[in-house]
């Protein structure tokens, strides 16, 4: 492994959550326990002897765990150079929570925002009021970061492209913008597993139908000279022009990625994903493209071929 990579643990520390996002990969699994305080720190200390400097944590939903500012704290003492956190952003409407988990060390924070709005980020997490409890989290972390006078935050989002929002993704892409987020990713919907593969027909869009808002979307990277603001699980020949903008072809020259999960240990999650998740068919064979791309989800392919695919020349 090339010294320039970075060692990458993601724990997802469990699959309970206070949103039911319909699109949710785990949906099905919400009745697995969250993993305890001592195990995850256990596999904590087992990742930095295994060389991890970037710890990322998710679920479900890290926030709402009791011991959400001691996992962090531990991993604080335990020298990880980055301490992440995937999060809906509703637990960090309560400022002192917000203080408490920055204070203990997380330095890197990604909201989850899917819509412009209320109504389309609510009818997606079917959860009321989430979104302006989102609204309110990211102010109070901005807040937050700037009262402890805190250096080297990074701030993002995460975005999941669905059937009700793709249309509004480059007001979606605006209203992160706006929020002072300059560290964005618009994630095709994984449907391989979860509620979209359970409603693969309401959930999923043709990949046509959604690159054109996609690229309005992206281009507000050159727009607001944006330093990442990314599209992530798409086929490379609907985004030929903004390959830059390509979170895999980031990721894989980044980081060399683990996933620790409750029912699953994934050592390898680019080589995983690119042999079991994303499938690329003879169609594709004679693109240009075709050694970097990883294909389109395997579920996607099954449900609908791949007439859509278009190889470069």
């Amino acid at each position: 492994m090339s010294q320039d990579i970075i060692k990458k643990t993601v724990i997802i520390t469990g699959y309970q959550c206070n949103n039911r996002c319909r699109f949710c990969m785990e949906a099905n699994k919400r009745d697995i326990l969250n993993v305890s305080t001592l195990k995850i720190k256990g596999q904590m200390v087992s990742a930095r002897q295994r060389g991890s400097q970037y710890l990322e944590l998710i679920g479900g939903e890290v926030t709402i765990r009791p011991d959400v500012v001691e996992i962090i704290s531990f991993a604080k003492k335990l020298g990880f150079e980055t301490i992440m956190m995937a999060s809906n952003g509703r637990m960090y409407s309560y400022k002192k929570l917000a203080r408490d988990i920055f204070k203990a060390g997380l330095n890197s924070l990604i909201f989850s925002i899917h819509g412009h709005n209320a109504k389309v980020h609510d009818y997606l997490t079917q959860v009321p009021g989430s979104f302006k409890e989102l609204k309110k989290g990211v102010e109070n972390v901005k807040e937050v970061v700037k009262e402890l006078n805190l250096k080297g935050i990074t701030l993002g989002s995460n975005t999941t492209i669905v059937k009700q929002n793709y249309k509004y993704l480059p007001k979606i892409g605006q209203f992160i913008y706006d929020l002072g987020l300059k560290n964005a990713e618009f994630i095709f919907v994984d449907c391989n597993e979860g509620w979209a593969q359970d409603h693969f027909d309401e959930l999923v869009p043709r990949i046509s139908d959604a690159a054109p808002y996609i690229h309005k979307c992206l281009d507000l990277k050159k727009k607001y000279d944006i330093p990442h603001w990314a599209i992530r699980y798409v086929p490379l020949c609907y985004f030929q022009d903004y390959l830059g903008q390509v979170s895999e072809l980031h990721e894989v020259a980044t980081f060399h990625t683990e996933h620790i999960a409750p029912d699953f240990y994934n050592p390898d999650s680019a080589k995983g994903r690119a042999t079991t998740g994303r499938k690329k068919t003879e169609r594709c064979k004679g693109c240009k493209l075709y050694d970097k791309c990883e294909g389109i989800w395997r579920e996607y392919l099954k449900r609908r071929g791949d007439k859509e695919l278009k190889p470069v020349d």
